[in-house]
């Protein structure tokens, strides 16, 4: 069994998600969570987890997702949290790729939310892009556990996160060329903190890059991982998938 912690099921990516999750059993990946990044997403986290057994939901707003939300969208947030198949708040952090970043605006977002998750005792599901050390800064300010997504750090910081309770999500990225770093990590770091996503429909693995992803590709990333450790996919899937339950609950 698998489980794929980080997905995007939006409508407007995947025509057919009946037949997305139906891939995904095929393949042994049992369950999902499906993240939220804005208001429109929350809610259809909210519809899809109502109607697949398999599909967990995370609600959140995300760092480049703010141009809208004001005080009643975190109130409406916290709402959500109610629903016993909402496993965490996220998709939620900083994000400075882009020149015209709004860097307090982002910063105001992501601590109102890690508020709500230390408040309910949920886990938080974090994005971080150029923005790594404000990134564990904030986060260090709160009592408060869960994952980075796609992890993008050094061995070094990923040990700090761990330190701070916090999981690694590696994704389709370390099957790609350039994916030194991650490999790195992978091999510095205990299989217990490690978590399996896709990120679909973004980042597919190879060889399918070119292909539109599906959390029916966590077992390629599984074995990659298997591989760069010198263990069996059996242990990777057990170990991987003992992290999520204990992290999330379910």
């Amino acid at each position: 069994m698998f489980i794929d912690v980080h997905c995007h099921l939006d409508s407007n990516y995947y025509n057919d998600i009946d037949k997305v999750i139906n891939n995904a059993k095929k393949n042994n990946v049992n369950k999902l969570i499906y993240n939220g990044c804005n208001k429109k997403s929350n809610k259809e986290v909210i519809k899809l987890i109502n109607k697949y057994d398999s599909v967990y939901g995370a609600v959140g707003y995300h760092p480049t997702e703010l141009d809208d939300v004001n005080e009643k969208d975190y109130e409406l947030l916290e709402s959500l949290l109610s629903n016993k198949k909402i496993v965490a708040i996220g998709e939620i952090g900083l994000d400075y790729h882009y020149p015209d970043t709004n860097k307090e605006k982002q910063k105001y977002a992501f601590r109102r939310q890690l508020e709500l998750a230390e408040k309910h005792n949920i886990p938080v599901i974090v994005h971080s892009r150029d923005a790594i050390q404000d990134t564990f800064d904030i986060m260090s300010e709160y009592n408060i556990k869960g994952v980075i997504h796609c992890f993008s750090g050094s061995v070094e910081m990923a040990k700090e996160f761990i330190k701070k309770g916090f999981l690694i999500s590696v994704g389709g990225i370390i099957t790609f060329k350039n994916a030194k770093n991650i490999i790195e990590v992978i091999k510095n770091i205990d299989l217990s903190y490690i978590l399996l996503e896709t990120d679909s429909p973004y980042l597919t693995p190879e060889p399918f890059r070119k292909e539109q992803n599906e959390p029916m590709y966590i077992p390629i990333i599984a074995s990659k991982i298997a591989d760069i450790l010198n263990v069996s996919i059996e242990e990777v899937s057990s170990k991987t998938t003992d992290n999520a339950k204990r992290l999330f609950d379910f």
